[in-house]
């Protein structure tokens, strides 16, 4: 599925929106990014991401988003690459929007109810709807690889030390 799209997206520095930042205590979603996908995100809670993302008019630009997360109160707290989606996830047929931050960290405990604080530091890909669930998993690892390569550039690596993380 990552046929044809870049490595490296977003300017150099970076440039308005972005860099957006948000955070929320960590809750329950649907279950399915371990189980279905082998993906654990974390959800953000509705009204910790509306301000930021009336910016965007997410409701119009769903997709996937990159930048850099930190969960407060986890043993070893850093700052990590993180991929989001944003939408309406058409292949399970969402009826709501949901933020879903996928940090790339494995951590060997749950963090529901701890604070995760999250710079969106540019876009991605639009949302899609897939046909079978191994295109779709197929994609997010690639939008894993796409985050990995954007972040590795100056103004993006700088974030990771914001004094929003502290």
């Amino acid at each position: 599925m990552g046929e044809g799209r870049a490595l490296v997206v977003g300017s150099e520095p970076i440039s308005p929106p972005f860099p957006l930042r948000m955070q929320g205590y960590v809750q329950r979603g649907f279950g399915r990014g371990s189980k279905d996908l082998g993906i654990p995100t974390a959800n953000l809670p509705e009204e910790s991401y509306n301000e930021s993302f009336k910016l965007l008019d997410a409701a119009k630009n769903t997709g996937v988003y990159y930048g850099w997360a930190k969960v407060d109160g986890v043993e070893n707290a850093q700052v990590h690459p993180m991929a989001m989606s944003v939408g309406w996830n058409p292949y399970y047929k969402n009826e709501k929007l949901t933020a879903e931050v996928h940090i790339m960290h494995n951590y060997d405990m749950d963090f529901y109810g701890k604070n995760m604080r999250v710079i969106v530091t540019g876009y991605v890909r639009p949302e899609l709807d897939y046909s079978t669930l191994e295109a779709l998993i197929e994609d997010i690892e690639f939008d894993k690889k796409v985050a990995i390569h954007s972040l590795d550039r100056q103004s993006y690596k700088l974030l990771k030390s914001d004094s929003f993380f502290n």
